[in-house]
């Protein structure tokens, strides 16, 4: 009986130390971004090591070699739809991102497979979906290494890789115009006051043709009644169309309707267009 116990107690220790684990703090954490460009999303994911007093270029991250653009497993780009990144079409999915710096310019790559866990042992050009040449400039002096989208635009931005005093910038787009003219077609068939709104701002926002928004504009007051932003963006509409006069009264009321709404921003807006409109008249 005693021998039983003494081998049932092995057993219980054994099964106690295969599940035991020692857990620490990674040394280059994880980071997941998601960003929206216009109407799609581009997700990041990448681990974020720390300078630690190093020197990076040309030491730790050598010049003129591929780098992993990260720590640990590669950095990934995913795209929900297709972009334009750096002058190439790109199709939807998720691709690794290799760089090679310099002291000047640095090259960059997307690369189909992800799954390397540092630089391929074998470089593949048919897996390169897009490549470019980036200038670097003058970073921020970040401890930690870092991924971001910066100079968001409607349709733009630019991947930034920014650490160590050194940054590069890599640029997206996407049609994001087709996109909102698609929504817009598709929903004028039986819009809803917001649905106008949108749309008339779009148009005014974006160059296009100013006398199809202002009539929205007015579809868009007729539905939802005169709300001070809709009759702001009415007397923007107007003044690009050189009816100054009709831009005042629209931007009057938009003010009266804002000071009963005590909305500081579009109070002093439609105070200085009324200003600078009054001497264009």
């Amino acid at each position: 009986m005693k021998k039983l116990s003494i081998l049932l107690l092995c057993i219980l220790t054994a099964f106690v130390s295969m599940d035991a684990q020692v857990k620490t703090p990674a040394a280059s954490p994880m980071c997941k971004v998601e960003q929206s460009i216009g109407l799609s999303t581009v997700t990041l994911e990448y681990s974020r090591p720390s300078q630690k007093d190093r020197v990076i270029y040309g030491d730790l991250v050598p010049y003129d070699k591929m780098w992993r653009t990260g720590a640990n497993k590669n950095t990934m780009v995913t795209l929900t739809d297709k972009m334009n990144i750096g002058g190439t079409d790109v199709e939807p999915g998720t691709y690794a991102l290799f760089t090679k710096p310099s002291a000047g310019n640095w090259e960059w790559y997307l690369y189909t497979d992800t799954e390397n866990w540092g630089t391929p042992e074998e470089w593949d050009d048919a897996k390169v979906a897009a490549k470019g040449t980036s200038a670097a400039s003058q970073g921020s002096s970040m401890e930690s290494f870092n991924v971001y989208f910066d100079n968001l635009r409607d349709g733009s931005a630019f991947l930034t890789v920014d650490w160590a005093g050194s940054k590069i910038q890599i640029p997206f787009s996407i049609n994001t115009d087709d996109m909102v003219m698609a929504t817009i077609d598709k929903t004028m068939g039986g819009p809803s006051g917001n649905d106008y709104y949108n749309a008339a701002r779009f148009y005014r926002e974006n160059g296009k043709d100013l006398s199809t928004a202002l009539d929205w504009m007015d579809k868009a007051i007729e539905i939802r009644g005169e709300k001070f932003w809709i009759l702001r963006q009415k007397s923007l509409i107007q003044a690009d169309m050189g009816d100054y006069a009709g831009a005042i009264k629209s931007a009057e009321r938009s003010l009266e309707l804002a000071k009963e709404a005590n909305y500081d921003s579009y109070i002093k807006s439609n105070e200085a267009s009324i200003k600078e409109w009054s001497m264009k008249k």
